[in-house]
């Protein structure tokens, strides 16, 4: 059977309760409910940590972060012994291609060293940002060959303009490489966008479709504010705040904003497919790396919490021809199981140290999707870069089962259990309630038992040495 393209998208701390599709009346995502309505939709997909690099780095090799051992921002090195899915999938007969963010070692003002990760197009843009050296940063050098000032426009009244926007250009790319010659073989095209990262500054003509006044605003309760003080000593990127406080619906309308614009470039990038017959050969994925606080629970941004908003994302499969149409799936899935669908819609075995599984009996209909995982797990493990936290780190962890979510933060003797069944947006933790203590004994001795079991086994199939 003849392998199909793939074209992987990638956004970057895009929650999953963004897309019109999917049940939210205020975003503007036309393009991606597209995708929806034709394909198969996972609507509890988790990351495997809030954290950018950490979450990368796990899709990218199917391990968990402690496990890739890469758990923070920042981090100067990546194993050499641990294999990308990229470089694989590249090994296999395909023609990668990565435009945008990666983010698998710190690109913080210095240029993202190359792994071997199987890429010959490679487009590299970490940031927005015009603090990179000239040469070493595509994006930056595409705005100064089109004169314009990239550093000059992101402090303007009117922000970049569109037509000068990494998302847009993310999209050049795309269309250029989608249009080339690839001698026949299929391709796998990585796109990964800023967009809807802090700062939510998006083009003034996106901000302008988008009124505070008309944002249903974040999911707070004035218990919220004591809940976090309690917690004040672990990891976050801010204090928390109440709601006006932090102007979470004006922040909310400009995230949607620049999800309005990420849904505008897509859709050339499928109009591209469209006009070159490859429409119907090509698996089309749409992801994050893991969600936004955006005001939940009185925080805003991202750290050691594990609250939906935050560790949910998007995950979207189209693929007309062969995957099941307008299917929605609610049983839990994890970004480890992109990575292996990844190799299997590539025609690869998937190796035994590999602790995802294969969406693709789903995607085919031939089994439910209402449960597929017993658990989902995420991981902090001293993510944050320094300058946000002084050093200090935290260290915790996330198991979510289909009704109740339980998080530890093991360098400080507190945690959270939440019963999502009655409590979905996690307003009321039950952690010190005695009369859950038997509740919380088990799912702490079902997570501890998880860890072990994945630090030595993937089910019944032993991890290969690293």
């Amino acid at each position: 059977m003849t392998r199909p393209n793939i074209l992987w998208y990638c956004t970057d701390q895009q929650r999953f309760d963004t897309i019109g599709a999917l049940g939210n009346p205020h975003v503007q995502t036309p393009t991606i409910d597209s995708l929806v309505s034709e394909g198969v939709a996972f609507t509890n997909a988790y990351c495997q940590s809030p954290i950018c690099t950490p979450s990368r780095a796990s899709f990218m090799t199917g391990l968990y972060p402690s496990r890739a051992r890469n758990t923070r921002n920042g981090n100067d090195s990546f194993p050499e012994d641990t294999p990308l899915i990229s470089k694989l999938i590249a090994d296999s007969g395909y023609r990668c291609g990565m435009i945008g963010k990666f983010h698998l070692v710190s690109a913080g003002k210095r240029p993202e060293p190359r792994l071997d990760d199987g890429f010959t197009y490679w487009q590299h843009s970490h940031a927005p940002r015009d603090d990179w050296p000239e040469g070493t940063h595509a994006y930056a050098d595409w705005v100064r060959r089109k004169g314009g000032d990239l550093n000059a426009m992101r402090e303007s009244e009117n922000r970049i303009d569109p037509e000068l926007h990494q998302t847009t250009w993310a999209s050049d790319c795309a269309i250029d490489y989608i249009s080339q010659d690839h001698g026949g073989k299929p391709w796998l095209l990585n796109i990964n966008v800023y967009d809807p990262h802090p700062p939510f500054i998006p083009p003034k003509e996106y901000e302008e479709r988008f009124r505070a006044a008309d944002m249903p605003g974040p999911h707070f309760k004035e218990s919220d504010l004591a809940h976090q003080n309690s917690l004040e000593s672990v990891d976050f990127q801010q204090k928390p705040r109440r709601p006006e406080d932090c102007h979470a619906k004006s922040a909310q309308a400009k995230y949607y904003a620049m999800i309005a614009l990420i849904d505008d470039q897509l859709a050339r990038i499928l109009q591209t497919l469209d006009e070159t017959g490859q429409r119907e050969k090509t698996v089309i994925i749409f992801t994050s790396d893991h969600g936004e606080t955006l005001g939940d629970h009185g925080l805003m941004f991202k750290g050691c919490r594990f609250y939906e908003g935050l560790v949910k994302v998007p995950l979207i499969f189209s693929f007309p021809s062969t995957f099941q149409p307008n299917l929605q799936c609610d049983g839990l899935v994890e970004l480890l199981d992109l990575s292996a669908t990844l190799l299997d819609i590539a025609g690869l075995d998937i190796p035994e140290y590999h602790q995802g599984q294969t969406l693709t009996p789903i995607l085919k209909g031939h089994e439910p999707g209402n449960h597929i995982r017993e658990s989902a797990r995420c991981e902090y493990f001293d993510a944050l870069d320094p300058h946000f936290t002084g050093g200090t780190g935290s260290f915790a962890t996330m198991y979510r089962t289909e009704g109740h979510k339980l998080v530890v933060y093991h360098d400080h003797n507190v945690g959270e259990l939440y019963d999502l069944q009655e409590d979905p947006w996690e307003y009321n933790d039950l952690w010190s309630d005695p009369k859950q203590s038997d509740l919380k004994n088990r799912l702490i001795f079902e997570s501890f038992n998880q860890h072990v079991n994945l630090t030595t086994n993937v089910g019944s199939k032993r991890i290969a040495p690293m």
